[in-house]
């Protein structure tokens, strides 16, 4: 018998059984040349549907003649027959000796039909065996499965007897090849049509998987990998994929896969760990490979998805590959999770050209309420429904000219689904349903890779803002404003921060930073540093002792690592700024009348190089309504983007940015960063000055036994001078207690200051001792001290206690009747240190 490209093949042995086939099923051919052969088959023949007269005819065959083995070569497609009944019925039938005077004849009839739908069945004959078992019932199936892309593509399904003649051709011309993958082992039993396909000497074999894989286009390597490494939840479900080899001579051959992973021999997948079984139907799919324009679509699509980084760049790349090349009405993507498909992206995006329930964000609906849904995507096969095919309503009114809907594959199983409907009736070709099948490929792997990195920036990101601040402080005479863009060429977290530290006497710290690197250790750093510099600028020391301070630590750490940062005080009541730079890039000053400028501030080395390291102070005067701009490499550098040309960018954003809109101004600066290679953070300040200065009076405590009365005398000709003279009963309350705790609990000098701000007078009292005061938890009636720091705390609207240059500063706030604008140049108060 000849095998499926026309070629001689050895008969069928009548008593051998192939053990690995397992017992049951029928003698098989010793050195099979094709699926034909594996299956033990001894003719094939194709019948074709005439419509002129509804009969199905003998178009092609393999193996022999019809009539040679008492097969008709016609009959009537509505009349009781094997050939008839399977084609009416849409799936395979096997009756065993169905004509009398052939009793040794096994046979087996499996429709063949396409996307325009039935169009004939195919005929495969058996003589001398048992019948087909489930692993021979499972390779036909397959094989009508190729026999019908191809008879289809060819045209041969289209005009029944009129075509006999092409589907003979056909028909000789397929190369259908098998093979069987014992998935515990990794080897693999090909027959010689299927190595031929690969143009493997099938006698140098080795019979590994690694071979035939060596052979495969890198591109499409991946989508094979699912095949032959299957999820376990695809056991028992056909696998449909197309993929390329490159031949001996360097060019390119396109292969169509057929696969179904089998049980092993004792009844389920995995009962001993290595018995399963992938039983695979190879063929050439010349015929099937996309044209020119289809090739270049895929090109396109190919390259987009590669930079498509969200389930919403997915969405689009999928739209603009596919709706308007194809002239469909509407493209939907979802994604399936557990049993339910929720919708993530739409075109046209209005619910308007949508039936009711589709529309994107929908928290999903099972796909069990849509049988014919759940079936398509149960099959894992693109199902292309013609119009009038009946559906669901919510799928009809999708394509109701025809419908599209494409299971998405990727690691073995079904993620997703992309539905194409047209409104216009709609016929699909077979190049057509090659696109959309290579385009499912692409798109399951894109939309798995996209809803991976989205679940792992969000936790990055997560992570990082954790360890910035939740909400930057309200700051007298300024507004700061701050953004924070994640890397997204990397899933680990980085190391940029920023921060905003309010300080006393009306002044904040704003400080910028970048760890070397992204990784945990970085953000870890990030974290320490940032509470570093905190509690070095919170003791009061100046900017360029801060930066110092934090250099020795970060050398002292034990690290690899290194940082850069910029770090600026700032006096909001004069406008006075102190900057200091540690190997990072300058800030940049949006000066009043529209102008900018990079603040030329002399810089040390990067944190954490040279213990000993000098960091120079740079001074500035900054003007009501300058905005000061703090900035990482992130924003301004990148592999595209040199780092001047980045600064002129930012230096253009903020000139034509409204200072008024703040945050407006900061989404203008990293609105243009698109795909970021590092992390990018922002740190705007816009400069303000107090509509109300605050006033100020201090008083140095000379250790004396009337000490607090001279505070209080102090404190009461300061408050009379400010108009504060009833309010001064409190104020005077806690300045009493205050001082008498730091003279009787320290040592040394003290100091008493005053500063009336708005509708509220701070009383400050700094000594040299570093221990807080504690609020007793309870006091006892008979003792006679505990009770200062609980007075304190019941008359004035906070207090608190910070560490001031070795020592402390015990500090509460009065509420006070609020200042009219300009009070405070009105208001003179005794100098400091009078008496």
């Amino acid at each position: 018998m000849p095998d499926a490209g026309g070629r001689s093949r050895p008969g069928p042995e009548s008593s051998r059984v192939d053990p690995a086939r397992g017992p049951g099923c029928a003698p098989v051919d010793p050195e099979p040349r094709d699926a034909l052969g594996s299956a033990g088959a001894t003719l094939a023949v194709v019948y074709l549907l005439d419509p002129a007269d509804g009969m199905l005819r003998a178009a092609g065959s393999v193996g022999g003649a019809p009539e040679e083995h008492g097969l008709p070569t016609a009959c009537p497609a509505a009349e009781s027959s094997p050939l008839a009944d399977a084609f009416r019925a849409g799936h395979p039938l096997w009756p065993m000796s169905v004509y009398p005077e052939l009793a040794r004849l096994s046979l087996a009839v499996l429709p063949l039909g396409g996307a325009s739908g039935p169009f004939g069945c195919l005929a495969v004959v058996e003589t001398g065996g048992e019948g087909f078992c489930a692993e021979r019932r499972a390779l036909l199936e397959m094989y009508a499965d190729h026999v019908a892309a191809w008879l289809e593509a060819a045209g041969a399904g289209r005009g029944g007897i009129a075509e006999s003649a092409r589907a003979a051709a056909a028909l000789e011309d397929l190369r259908v090849g098998t093979f069987t993958l014992h998935l515990g082992t990794g080897r693999i039993d090909a027959d010689r049509c299927a190595l031929e396909l690969v143009d493997l000497d099938p006698e140098e074999f080795d019979a590994r998987i690694e071979t035939l894989l060596a052979y495969t286009v890198p591109d499409d390597l991946p989508a094979l990998m699912t095949v032959v490494k299957p999820d376990p939840t695809s056991y028992g479900r056909g696998r449909d994929l197309e993929f390329r080899v490159r031949r001996p001579s360097g060019e390119l051959r396109w292969l169509r896969l057929r696969a179904r992973v089998l049980p092993d021999e004792e009844g389920g997948p995995g009962g001993d760990g290595g018995r399963e079984r992938l039983l695979g139907v190879v063929a050439d799919s010349s015929f099937l490979r996309p044209g020119g324009d289809d090739v270049s679509r895929l090109q396109q699509l190919s390259a987009a998805l590669a930079t498509a980084v969200t389930v919403g760049d997915v969405s689009h790349a999928v739209v603009d590959s596919l709706r308007e090349p194809l002239g469909a009405a509407r493209v939907a993507l979802a994604e399936l999770a557990g049993d339910r498909l929720a919708v993530v992206g739409l075109d046209p995006p209005g619910p308007g050209g949508w039936p009711e329930g589709w529309h994107a964000g929908s928290p999903g609906t099972p796909a069990r309420v849509l049988p014919t849904l759940d079936a398509a995507l149960s099959e894992g096969r693109a199902s292309l429904w013609e119009p009038g095919t009946v559906q669901e309503p919510a799928l009809a009114g999708v394509g109701p000219g025809g419908l599209a809907v494409l299971p998405l594959p990727a690691d073995g199983q079904v993620v997703g689904a992309c539905f194409v409907g047209w409104d216009a009736p709609h016929v699909f070709g077979a190049e057509e349903r090659s696109l959309l099948t290579a385009t499912a490929g692409l798109v399951g792997q894109a939309l798995k890779r996209a809803h991976a990195l989205d679940a792992e920036h969000e936790l990055a990101t997560t992570l990082q803002r954790s360890l910035l601040p939740r909400r930057l402080p309200d700051l007298p005479g300024g507004l700061a404003v701050a953004r924070y863009l994640p890397s997204m060429m990397g899933l680990e977290v980085g190391g940029d921060w920023y921060d905003v530290i309010p300080l006393a006497e009306g002044r904040v710290a704003l400080v910028i930073g970048d760890v070397q690197g992204h990784s945990a250790a970085a953000a870890t750093l990030m974290g320490q540093l940032r509470t570093a510099i905190r509690a070095y600028a919170a003791e009061g020391h100046p900017a360029d002792i801060v930066v110092s301070h934090t250099n020795r630590l970060l050398v002292s750490m034990e690290t690899d690592l290194f940082a850069t940062c910029t770090y600026v005080e700032i006096d909001l009541e004069e406008g006075h700024a102190w900057v200091v730079r540690a190997g990072h890039i300058p800030p940049v000053l949006r000066l009043p009348e529209g102008g900018t400028e990079e603040v030329a501030a002399e810089g040390g080395p990067p944190l954490g190089v040279l213990p000993d390291a000098e960091y120079p102070l740079t001074t500035l005067g900054l003007a009501p309504g300058t905005v000061l701009a703090l900035l990482t490499d992130g924003l301004v550098e990148s592999k595209r983007l040199d780092l001047d040309e980045g600064m002129g960018r930012v230096r253009d954003l903020l000139a034509a940015a409204d200072p008024a809109a703040a945050e407006r101004m900061a989404d203008d600066v990293v609105g243009g960063v698109t795909r970021r290679e590092d992390d990018a953070a922002l740190l705007l300040l816009r400069f303000d000055g107090m509509a109300s200065r605050p006033i100020r009076a201090g008083w140095s405590v000379w250790r004396l036994p009337d000490a607090v009365l001279h505070a209080r005398r102090f404190t009461a000709r300061t408050l009379r001078s400010w108009g504060l003279a009833d309010e001064a009963d409190v104020a005077l309350l806690v300045v009493s207690e205050l001082v008498t705790n730091a003279l009787l609990h320290t040592q040394g000098a003290a100091r008493l200051d005053l500063m009336l701000s708005g509708d509220r007078l701070r009383v400050a009292v700094t000594d040299s001792s570093p221990r807080a005061p504690a609020k007793p938890v309870i006091v006892d009636w008979e003792a006679t001290g505990g009770r200062g720091i609980l007075l304190v705390e019941a008359v004035s609207t906070a207090w608190g206690s910070v560490p001031v240059g070795g020592g402390k500063q015990v500090w509460a706030e009065v509420p006070v009747p609020p200042r009219e604008p300009g009070d405070g140049d009105r208001l003179a108060g005794p100098p400091a240190e009078a008496w």
